[in-house]
């Protein structure tokens, strides 16, 4: 999901959040002076939440937003359902107008078209989890039988069928978390919007709820928006991530891109503990076949083939396994060759051969 072929399910343009009761002006300043989140805050006591922020989520993607404490990232998110109203821009969901809507569209898209799952699992303590996870079908007033039969339905899904008539407080943290990730499959909605969901969680429970998720959005294919501090839960989630730094995203990219390209020393800084092994691949590395061949001669008969998808550890393996060229194809198309040069500049972070 590298580029959108299609109208975008999420469209965030030129985003702007300042926070001070001389919002109007500071952000006047801002756009037109060029003067720093510093400045806003000592001439005008705003704070810049978010800074022309603008990005597109195609449908069914995953899309991460991550960043530091005070970077932004869930002021960003908090956009999309108008949790919080912008100071200047444009956000479109399936192509309406969010920023637009009256207070009854907005309880709509709020109740049937976005959902969204918190850090603090936002339970009702005094509802069993069947009622917790039932809450956003009892609000569009659906029989009972009906919003429980979902609700025995989804915890399935997150595998709690058995705990449907415990309490908030029986539960472990990751339980909780998962009784919150139903509520919001229930609302069988078209955008999730995830704040951290994970975070508070031990890293074992955690990297468990991971790999639901993960497995969950493949059978579900929901918009997500995924916001995170962690880039190792950005990479190992996300199809696409944005960085976020002082309200402003600093880079979108695949993991791949990410790790690979940073676009700056901040990004650099954030993937320099990241392992390349697993996110870069083949088709990032091959060279030109004509062009290899030219120069070396004919790619012999038994040359392994990999396909553009594999990783480092794959090449790395197949590498130690057969000295010469490897083949990297598609349908039985050859796309590329990639030689030992090739992957040793992948492991030290110079790119593929030129």
């Amino acid at each position: 999901m590298n580029t959108l072929t299609e109208q975008p399910a999420i469209q965030v343009s030129g985003v702007w959040k300042i926070f001070g009761d001389r919002w109007r002006e500071a952000l006047h300043a801002v756009q037109n002076q060029g003067i720093s989140k510093q400045q806003v805050l000592e001439e005008y006591n705003c704070v810049v939440g978010v800074a022309d922020a603008s990005f597109e989520v195609a449908e069914g993607e995953i899309f991460c937003i991550m960043g530091l404490s005070g970077s932004g990232k869930s002021t960003l998110v908090r956009h999309v359902n108008r949790l919080l109203e912008p100071s200047a821009g444009h956000i479109r969901v399936n192509g309406d107008d969010v920023v637009g809507l009256n207070d009854k569209q907005l309880r709509d898209l709020r109740n049937r078209r976005i959902a969204m799952v918190f850090q603090n699992f936002g339970l009702m303590p005094h509802r069993t989890v069947r009622d917790n996870v039932a809450m956003p079908l009892e609000i569009r007033d659906l029989p009972k039988a009906t919003r429980w039969q979902e609700a025995d339905r989804v915890l399935e899904l997150v595998e709690l069928n058995g705990w449907e008539d415990k309490y908030a407080h029986e539960l472990s943290g990751g339980m909780q978390q998962r009784v919150g990730l139903a509520r919001a499959i229930a609302a069988d909605p078209q955008v999730l919007l995830m704040d951290e969901p994970f975070s508070a969680l031990d890293p074992l429970i955690r990297r468990q709820l991971q790999d639901q998720f993960m497995q969950l959005a493949r059978v579900m294919k929901k918009t997500t928006l995924f916001i995170t501090h962690d880039l190792d839960e950005a990479i190992r989630i996300g199809h696409r991530i944005a960085i976020m730094k002082d309200g402003r995203i600093i880079q979108i990219g695949t993991p791949e891109d990410i790790v690979t390209n940073p676009a700056d020393d901040y990004v650099a800084d954030f993937v320099a503990s990241i392992s390349r092994l697993k996110f870069v691949h083949a088709a990032s590395l091959m060279q030109n076949p004509d062009t290899y061949i030219a120069e070396y001669g004919p790619l012999p008969q038994n040359a392994p083939k990999v396909s553009a998808n594999a990783d480092l550890n794959t090449l790395i393996d197949t590498a130690i396994e057969w000295p010469g060229a490897i083949i990297v194809e598609d349908a039985g198309k050859t796309l590329g060759v990639i030689d030992r040069v090739d992957i040793m500049r992948g492991i030290q972070g110079n790119g593929g051969s030129e």
